[in-house]
């Protein structure tokens, strides 16, 4: 039976419904509370999840108290332009290869935390994110969904100035401020979620929306990317991939985010994140703006 996992104020829950059940509590102990640890027991997980009727339930589910389901990441790491019409309104080639990046994990931050602005040319791009259970290494394409514990939402949040003060682009910083990742609201295993895990990917900035695709549309899709990067690097239990963004993000059109604005997130079968935004400062480079950039956002 497939599960769905949630992070109640620091501690492993299942969840159903509306209702949540501490791990720790419901294995008598055979399962840590801390995230990070479950995470490593999903064999447990599923047979866990088919106890819940017999037990009562911890509490309500409240969005709130919910933390990242994988809030310490040895590796987080990000696709770029893993979607032909992203690729496109990019002016960018299709890959031939995933092209990599890393999120610093200092970014990942609860699903519903406010997202911190320090420029005027911060942008929003939904992504499902895959989260790693059964660590591997050289994994074969045939049993990449083996080494999944679950699946869930994420933003990857930008910083354009600080993403091309260079050439080549600095991908990893500006994509791994603080509070660039948030991740949630729970994370389900893809047992419970269609094949292939095809569902509908929509991002709203202040209910309008932005972003709207499949996430079946994906160039690289889950397995091909855990295949590639296993090949490369170990994976770990916790680890994270952020599997691209579809088109419609902010620099396309000049439409980047401001102090107020709330970003929601949703993917069909995973739920909904809302993040608002928060202007907190400007960065040292917040007054470097590429051409292309300024002439997008009409301020040349």
């Amino acid at each position: 039976m497939g599960f769905r996992m949630a992070n109640v104020e620091g501690r492993a829950a299942l969840v159903a419904g509306d209702q949540y059940y501490d791990i720790e509590t419901l294995s008598q102990g055979s399962i840590a509370s801390d995230p990070m640890l479950a995470l490593t027991q999903t064999e447990e997980l599923h047979k866990l999840a088919e106890q819940l009727d017999g037990h009562e339930a911890t509490g309500a589910l409240d969005a709130e108290r919910l933390q990242s389901p994988s809030p310490r990441p040895r590796n987080s790491y990000g696709i770029g332009l893993n979607y032909r019409n992203h690729a496109e309104e990019s002016g960018m080639p299709i890959p031939q290869a995933p092209m990599v990046f890393t999120k610093y994990t200092s970014c990942i931050s609860p699903p519903n935390a406010d997202v911190e602005l320090r420029s005027d040319y911060v942008d929003f791009e939904g992504e499902l994110v895959a989260v790693i259970g059964q660590p591997g290494k050289d994994i074969p394409l045939d049993q990449a969904w083996n080494h999944v514990a679950g699946l869930c939402i994420g933003q990857d949040i930008s910083d354009r100035p600080a993403q091309f003060t260079s050439s080549p682009p600095h991908f990893n910083l500006g994509k791994s401020f603080d509070t660039f990742g948030p991740m949630g609201p729970v994370l389900v295993s893809p047992d419970l979620l269609p094949e292939n895990a095809s569902m509908q990917l929509t991002t709203q900035v202040n209910d309008e929306v932005r972003q709207h695709d499949s996430t079946g549309d994906l160039i690289f899709d889950i397995p091909a990317l855990i295949h590639f990067l296993s090949h490369i690097t170990s994976l770990t239990s916790g680890d994270v991939i952020f599997t691209g963004t579809p088109g419609g993000v902010g620099v396309v059109e000049g439409r980047f985010l401001k102090d107020g604005d709330v970003i929601t997130t949703t993917i069909e079968g995973l739920g909904q994140m809302r993040n608002r935004c928060v202007r907190v400062s400007d960065h040292p480079r917040a007054d470097f703006v590429p051409e292309p950039i300024r002439k997008a956002a009409g301020k040349s």
